[in-house]
C-alpha cells in the first residue's frame, strides 16, 4: 500500500532521518515510537503531505487515500458538531446536492419526450444508485455511532463546535478522520484528550479497521491492544519489529545488546588497526600497507548505539516543611458555567498523606474542581488550605504558557532561588536537556520537550501538596515511567488527574470518581476501583464496549418502580413506532427507485409534479426517523439497566 524509500531530512544542519525506508501493508497497525524529538510527528506529516523531505520518495498505491489526525487543529466557527462531522462525507454531500438540483429540474421541465429529458432521468437514476452504494441513507447513523463512541451525547450534536473545549474539538477531528474511512490512517496522539471509556471504544474500532494504521501514542496499554507492529525511530533510521509494544521492548533490548557487542568488537578492531597505522606510517617499506589500512578505516561502516536512548529523567522532589493533619477543606462548593451546573454543594476533605486520583469522563468537573482549589476559577462556597500547606500545580496547558522566545536555561534560572540557580544545568540534564539543548528557544521544542521543561520548572519549588492535571500528555513512555517512580517516593500529599491507566496503577490510596454529576471516593488504587466497577482486571473493562458495560443498579421503591416500568413501556412504544416508520419509508424509497428504473412506470412518475417532492421528503423523514430510533434505543438501554 505504502512504501517509504530512502527518506532523508535535515533541520538546521542536524540530520533527522538518513535514508529511512520501510513498507506498510493492508492490515498493518503500526505503533511509531522513539524518544521525544526523534521525528515521529514529522514522519506522519511527510507521509500525509508527500513533501517536506530532502531526498527519497513516498509511494502510495493509485487511488489510495490517507487520513491524518494532527495535534494542531483549526475549526471554522459557525458549524455544529453534526455539520463538522458531515465533512467526512464530501462525496455524499456532493451527490445529494447534484440530485436535488436534477430533481428540481425534472419538476420544472415539461419536455417529457425529449432525449435531454431522458438523459436527466438516467443521470438521476445513476446518482440514486451511487448514493445508495456509498451509504447516503445511513451515514448519519454512522456519524452518531462514532461520535457517541468518543463521548458525545445526542444533545451535543446540534451545538456549535466553538462552544467546546480544545480537547472536545480534537475528538470531533478524530471522528471526522475515522468516518472518512481512508486506506491509510495516521493518528498523532489520538488518546491525549480521551477518557478511559472513549479509549476503550477507539481500541475496538482500530482493531477491526480494514485499512492500515500508523499511530503515535505514549499509552502503553493502548499500543499493546491496537498494534501488531512497532516502528522505532532511532539513529536517524527506522527499526522494524513485528510485535506490539511490550514484546518490542524485549526484542529491542536484544538488539541493543547485539549492537553493543558488535560495537565492542569493532572498537577493538579499530584500535588495533590504528596502532598498526602508527607503527608503519613512517616506514618506507610499509607505507603502502599503512595507506591501505587507512582506506580500510575510512570505508568502515561504524556501528552506532543509540546512546541517548539510555538516558532517563532522574530527579527527586525538594524537601518541604511539614503541614498540618488537614491539607484542604472544601465546604458547600458549587460551580456553574452559565446554566450548566458542573459541581453542586460539594463537601470534601484532603488529609496529609492522601494520594488521590481523579477519574471520569471529560466534562464531569475534574479540572474544574482543581481550578477552584488552586484559585484559577471563581466559585461559590469555601476552600480552606490547612496549616503550612505549600501547593504546586501542573496544569494541562502548563507547557503552552512558557514564553516561546526564552531559552530553556532562562526559563529555569528565572524561577530557581539563589541556592538552586547554580544547579540549573544539572536539573535540566536530569530532564534530558543536555549540552546545547539548554540554549534552544522554547518555540523550537517539541510538545514532549515543552512538557518536560514545564515539569522541571514546577518541581524546582518545594511543596508538600502536589496537584498534577494530565501530567503525562506528550511525555514519552520512558519519561512517564521515571516520573511515576519519583511520584511513588514523594512524601507529600498528591492529587493526579489522568486517564492513563498504567500510570495511575500503584500511585493512589483513593480514587475520586466523577460520574453523572456525582463525586464519589473509593478506597484503594485504580485496580481496586476497577474491581468495584465489576472488572476482574484492568484489561477486562477495556475489552468491553461502552454499551455492554452495566452501570451500578439503583434500588427503586414500589411507586418509583411502577413509574419506571411505565416509562419503559412508553419508550418501547416510541421505539416500535420509529422502527415501523423506518421500515415503511425504506420500502417506499426502494419501490420508487425500482419504478424510476422501469421505463414503463417512470414516465407516469415524472409527469407527477409532486412525486419528487414527496420522494425527497421521504428521505429526509428517514434520516430523522433513524436519529429518533437511536435516541430512543439509548434511553431504553439506560432504563433497562436500572431494573
Amino acid at each position: 500500500m505504502l512504501a517509504i524509500q530512502d527518506i532523508s531530512v535535515q533541520f538546521g544542519g542536524e540530520v533527522l532521518f538518513a535514508d529511512m525506508s520501510f513498507m506498510v501493508n493492508k492490515g498493518d497497525r503500526i505503533g511509531l515510537v522513539g524518544k521525544n524529538g526523534a521525528g515521529k510527528s514529522t514522519l506522519l506529516k511527510i507521509i500525509h503531505s508527500n513533501h517536506g523531505f530532502d531526498s527519497g520518495s513516498v509511494n502510495l498505491q493509485k487511488e489510495m487515500r490517507v487520513g491524518y489526525l494532527s495535534q494542531d487543529i483549526d475549526f471554522v466557527k459557525g458549524n455544529t458538531v453534526l455539520e463538522e462531522a458531515e465533512k467526512a462525507f464530501e462525496r455524499i454531500k456532493q451527490v445529494q446536492k447534484e440530485l436535488n438540483f436534477i430533481q428540481e429540474e425534472l419538476v420544472n421541465r415539461t419536455d417529457y419526450e425529449s432525449e435531454e429529458y431522458l438523459e436527466i432521468i438516467n443521470k438521476c437514476s445513476e446518482l440514486e444508485h451511487e448514493l445508495n452504494v456509498i451509504g447516503g441513507y445511513t451515514f448519519h447513523a454512522h456519524i452518531e455511532k462514532v461520535l457517541f463512541g468518543l463521548g458525545f451525547k445526542s444533545e451535543d450534536l446540534m451545538k456549535l463546535t466553538d462552544t467546546f473545549s480544545g480537547g472536545w474539538r480534537m475528538r470531533i477531528e478524530l471522528a471526522k478522520v475515522l468516518l472518512s474511512n481512508p486506506d491509510v490512517l495516521l493518528l498523532d496522539e489520538p488518546t491525549n484528550h480521551l477518557d478511559i471509556e472513549s479509549i476503550v471504544w477507539l481500541e475496538n474500532f482500530l482493531k477491526s479497521y480494514a485499512g492500515a494504521v500508523i499511530l503515535v501514542s505514549h499509552d502503553r496499554a493502548f499500543l499493546d491492544q491496537v498494534t501488531n507492529r512497532t516502528l522505532e525511530i532511532a539513529n536517524r533510521k527506522a527499526y522494524d519489529y513485528k510485535a506490539p509494544y511490550t514484546k518490542y521492548l524485549q526484542l529491542r533490548q536484544e538488539r541493543l545488546e547485539q549492537q553493543l557487542a558488535v560495537k565492542k568488537n569493532q572498537d577493538k578492531e579499530i584500535k588495533q588497526t590504528e596502532e598498526l597505522i602508527d607503527k608503519f606510517r613512517y616506514k618506507a617499506s610499509k607505507a603502502a600497507f599503512a595507506q591501505s589500512l587507512i582506506k580500510k578505516l575510512d570505508k568502515m561502516d561504524r556501528v552506532e548505539v543509540d546512546a541517548t536512548d539510555l538516558k532517563k529523567m532522574n530527579f527527586s522532589f525538594p524537601e518541604a516543611t511539614s503541614p498540618g493533619k488537614v491539607i484542604l477543606e472544601i465546604d458547600c462548593l458549587s460551580k456553574s458555567y452559565g446554566e450548566k451546573k458542573v459541581i453542586q454543594n460539594l463537601d470534601f476533605q484532603i488529609d496529609r498523606g492522601d494520594r488521590l486520583s481523579f477519574v471520569g469522563q471529560n466534562g464531569q468537573g475534574k479540572t474544574t474542581l482543581i481550578k477552584c482549589i488552586t484559585g484559577s476559577e471563581s466559585y461559590q462556597g469555601m476552600v480552606n488550605p490547612g496549616h503550612n500547606v505549600e501547593m504546586s500545580y501542573f496544569a494541562q496547558n502548563q507547557a503552552e504558557l512558557l514564553d516561546p522566545e526564552k531559552r530553556v536555561l532562562d526559563v529555569i534560572e528565572e524561577v530557581a532561588d539563589d541556592k538552586l540557580r547554580p544547579r540549573s544545568r544539572d536539573m535540566l540534564g536530569s530532564f534530558l536537556f543536555s549540552g546545547d539543548d539548554v540554549e534552544k528557544k522554547v518555540k523550537v521544542l517539541s510538545g514532549g520537550e515543552r512538557s518536560r521543561l514545564a515539569l522541571c520548572k514546577m518541581l524546582l519549588q518545594s511543596s508538600n501538596f502536589l496537584i498534577l492535571d494530565e501530567p503525562t500528555n506528550h511525555l514519552d513512555i520512558i519519561s512517564k515511567e521515571v516520573l511515576k517512580s519519583a511520584l511513588k517516593s514523594y512524601r507529600g500529599t498528591l492529587v493526579i488527574v489522568s486517564h492513563d491507566r498504567d500510570f495511575l496503577a500503584g500511585l493512589s490510596t483513593k480514587i475520586v470518581e466523577f460520574r453523572d454529576g456525582q463525586i464519589k471516593t473509593h478506597l484503594g488504587d485504580i485496580n481496586d476501583y476497577l474491581s468495584f466497577r465489576k472488572a476482574e482486571s484492568m484489561r477486562e473493562i477495556e475489552k468491553r464496549s461502552q454499551a455492554a458495560e452495566k452501570p451500578v443498579k439503583v434500588q427503586l421503591g414500589k411507586e418509583d418502580r411502577k413509574a419506571h416500568e411505565k416509562e419503559i413501556k412508553k419508550v418501547n412504544n416510541l421505539l416500535s413506532k420509529a422502527e415501523r416508520k423506518i421500515d415503511d419509508l425504506e420500502k417506499f424509497i426502494a419501490q420508487c427507485d425500482i419504478d424510476l428504473a422501469n421505463p414503463e412506470k417512470s414516465e407516469a412518475l415524472i409527469s407527477d409534479v409532486d412525486f419528487f417532492t414527496h420522494y425527497q421528503k421521504s428521505k429526509d423523514d428517514l434520516d430523522q426517523a433513524m436519529l429518533d430510533w437511536e435516541q430512543y434505543q439509548t434511553q431504553m438501554d439506560r432504563l433497562l439497566s436500572k431494573r
